[in-house]
């Protein structure tokens, strides 16, 4: 484990006000998660939530840029990324992705991962398929989750969808996508954009409902989308918000809250950072202060 980031990592993430650790973690026997962790040395408290970031279909701890050190500057609470299994520094992507990815991953492997990085209390922030394993961890785990934030999640396959995976299948094919993406993802970058790509266009796919998993959640939750989101229809955002909110009764105050950002597409916090920090910090502060 290192207690600093290497040079590749250092110019997104140095913040003077916060001490880095970057190392691996493991929830299960033969699995090693790669992680970043984000420190407020000054006053970093037990009792504090930590943000924990969740990333994309094709997600990369470097993908995020500056995000984690402004996200946890904005809020003062410390702030823990970690690269799925299969992804960057997390060994090798699977043969095979099951239709049920997205579950296994909020269900089943999110916990195991918290527990081994020793996160008691944390926010859940999730993009694009982060967004939607976000939606799965607060229902799963509702005493460690005290709020989440999604940007861009799914709660099923839409036609824009469609169009934006198969906008994607002619660009890998057609321009510099594989070459830009391999920066990220070296050797595994085929057999990673090829994992997504199929399954968002398999037909057993299209059935995907993730919506029974709203109703248990309990927390606060911010849902986040672009307004020109090439990836999912802003319906999307309706349906996870009246999701959860159909939890409140007897005049209770709506736990999910919609944001809908102009000028922005499918990845709010690059396309619209500064709308989006404020818009999370402002959500977060609700919760903690």
């Amino acid at each position: 484990m290192n207690n600093y980031l290497n040079d590749s990592r250092r110019q997104h993430y140095y913040a003077q006000a916060l001490e880095w650790q970057e190392g691996f973690v493991a929830p299960e026997e033969g699995v090693q998660i790669h992680y970043i962790h984000g420190r407020h040395a000054e006053h970093s408290k037990q009792d504090r939530p930590v943000l924990v970031l969740l990333h994309e279909a094709l997600g990369h701890l470097d993908m995020w840029k500056s995000f984690p050190s402004r996200l946890a500057l904005a809020t003062g609470l410390d702030v823990f990324a970690y690269e799925r299994q299969g992804y960057g520094g997390s060994g090798e992507p699977d043969e095979y992705r099951p239709d049920d990815y997205l579950q296994r991953e909020g269900l089943q492997r999110l916990a195991p991962v918290l527990e081994a990085a020793g996160l008691e209390t944390v926010i859940l922030v999730g993009h694009s398929d982060g967004g939607s394993i976000a939606l799965m961890g607060a229902a799963e785990l509702p005493a460690q989750v005290k709020a989440i934030v999604t940007m861009a999640a799914h709660v099923r396959v839409d036609e824009l969808t469609q169009r934006g995976v198969q906008a994607a299948k002619r660009m890998y094919q057609e321009t510099d996508l594989p070459e830009r993406l391999a920066r990220y993802h070296g050797e595994h970058t085929d057999k990673l954009f090829w994992l997504w790509n199929e399954i968002w266009l398999r037909d057993s796919f299209q059935g995907l409902d993730l919506s029974e998993w709203l109703k248990h959640v309990q927390c606060p939750a911010l849902v986040i989308q672009g307004a020109e989101d090439q990836y999912g229809e802003p319906a999307q955002v309706e349906e996870i918000c009246a999701g959860i909110n159909a939890n409140i009764h007897n005049g209770g105050a709506l736990q999910a809250e919609a944001l809908l950002l102009t000028d922005c597409r499918h990845i709010p916090h690059l396309e619209a950072t500064d709308a989006c920090v404020a818009a999370i910090s402002k959500f977060v502060m609700r919760i903690v202060s």
